[in-house]
């Protein structure tokens, strides 16, 4: 199949990759001319995984293409995904569906015969609706069906979500719109993929739903920690014990500083706010969203209190930037709020991750130091904190760490270390929701 993606962002630009890895030709668009060049040089804007090869592979076998060009990007298109960006408007929280809008126009005037126009951006319920009206208003001579294709890729593993997803969701008002989508996705039916077709708006409601869900079994377990060290209960046990329900499920009840990135902190205030509008207002999901961003700025509070209630002219260091491991992403991480309230209380803070440095140096107080690595962090420091849990921090020699810092203050906000070994190596060891 023809296929055009509209956005090279991370969406867009794993999305492509993964359908032309299916067979089909592909063609990205972005407006950026820098990025288009970087993309044709072989240089991916994004650190993800997997991704570096697998573009290249597409782009050798002459599957997958770039370009600012868009009558050459839909010229044979048979679907038109728009995975373009849906931040959180300013002021009122609500999804900015501008980009969405702004595409779906200038494609309904550049295409020359019928297409289906499919939303890959995470888009609140009543966007397909609007999404038709433009189409039609624009090329009232033209078949563009609209369908809604809602995408589940994690940070870190958006390749193997994508090519093993757990699902596939279509949302659809036409039986030729649910055959182009079924079509495209063929090589997912060979290995049962189940399939869920809907109406678009039910599937625009999916993927709000799943994400609010998701957040809301992180916020639980995060104040279930909370409770179990006032109590002397183990979290992780907890979450073991509750999670081998079938009900419930072992995933995301992992205690941390709060969720961050690009789906959650906005798709939960975006849903929240549909709620609002249509009077049938989602309690659950606002308190979610108040309760995560009172536990990111709890996490500068914890930290200064190990500290002695004071960080002043203390050196901290701080280990993980991203809101995740393998990512680059710095959307909303918990560094970002952490950091500067550490910086405003008198902390002089040293810094390193493994891939998020660059993206994080102008978001972050100017005053930081970035390591080369996390013992060149943690050289000097008087307490260290583990923000983000990437693989290799797991592997750090305790008897190394005391020896580069200067103080006995560790806080592992993510859990990654056995708190034996680290107060047998004579640090003062703080976790979340562990004894």
């Amino acid at each position: 199949m023809h296929i055009t993606m509209i956005g090279a962002g991370y969406v867009g630009l794993v999305s492509g990759a993964c359908l032309a890895e299916f067979g089909h030709d592909v063609v990205v668009l972005d407006k950026d001319p820098a990025k288009i060049e970087a993309l044709l040089g072989g240089r991916i804007p994004i650190y993800e995984p997997g991704l570096e090869k697998l573009v290249a592979e597409n782009v050798r076998d002459g599957r997958l293409d770039f370009t600012t060009d868009l009558n050459h990007a839909v010229s044979r298109a048979e679907a038109v995904f728009l995975a373009v960006g849906t931040p959180t408007r300013r002021g009122d929280g609500h999804a900015d569906l501008s980009y969405v809008f702004a595409a779906a126009e200038e494609v309904a005037r550049a295409v020359t015969g019928p297409v289906v126009l499919v939303t890959k951006s995470t888009v609140p319920v009543g966007t397909g609706a609007k999404l038709r009206e433009i189409v039609r208003r624009i090329r009232p001579e033209l078949a563009i069906e609209i369908a809604s294709n809602p995408e589940f890729l994690r940070e870190g593993n958006a390749i193997g979500d994508f090519m093993r997803p757990d699902r596939v969701v279509i949302g659809v008002d036409s039986e030729r719109a649910e055959a182009v989508l079924k079509r495209l996705y063929r090589p997912l039916f060979l290995i049962e993929t189940p399939v869920v077709a809907t109406a678009v708006e039910t599937a625009e409601m999916i993927k709000y739903a799943a994400n609010a869900f998701l957040a809301m079994k992180i916020t639980f377990i995060n104040e279930v920690a909370d409770l179990c060290e006032k109590v002397g209960a183990d979290v992780h046990d907890v979450a073991r014990g509750i999670g081998l329900d079938g009900r419930i499920g072992r995933k995301f009840l992992h205690p941390g500083p709060g969720y961050g990135g690009s789906c959650f902190p906005k798709d939960t205030l975006a849903f929240a706010r549909t709620g609002q509008d249509y009077g049938s207002p989602m309690r659950l999901v606002e308190t979610t969203v108040a309760v995560n961003e009172t536990r990111k700025e709890a996490m500068a509070g914890r930290i200064i209190a190990a500290c002695g209630g004071s960080v002043a002219a203390k050196t901290i260091a701080v280990l993980g930037l991203t809101f995740k491991p393998e990512t680059d992403d710095m959307r909303d991480a918990p560094s970002l709020t952490v950091m500067p309230l550490l910086a405003a209380a008198g902390a002089q803070l040293a810094a390193f991750d493994p891939a998020g440095t660059e993206v994080a140096r102008p978001l972050l107080p100017a005053g930081v130091r970035y390591a080369e690595n996390p013992l060149d962090a943690a050289s000097g420091a008087d307490a260290l904190v583990l923000l983000t849990e990437w693989n290799e921090f797991r592997a750090l020699s305790a008897d190394r760490l005391k020896t580069a810092m200067r103080g006995d203050v560790v806080l592992d906000l993510r859990n990654v270390w056995d708190p034996a070994v680290m107060r047998e190596a004579g640090f003062r060891y703080h976790s979340i929701g562990r004894p």
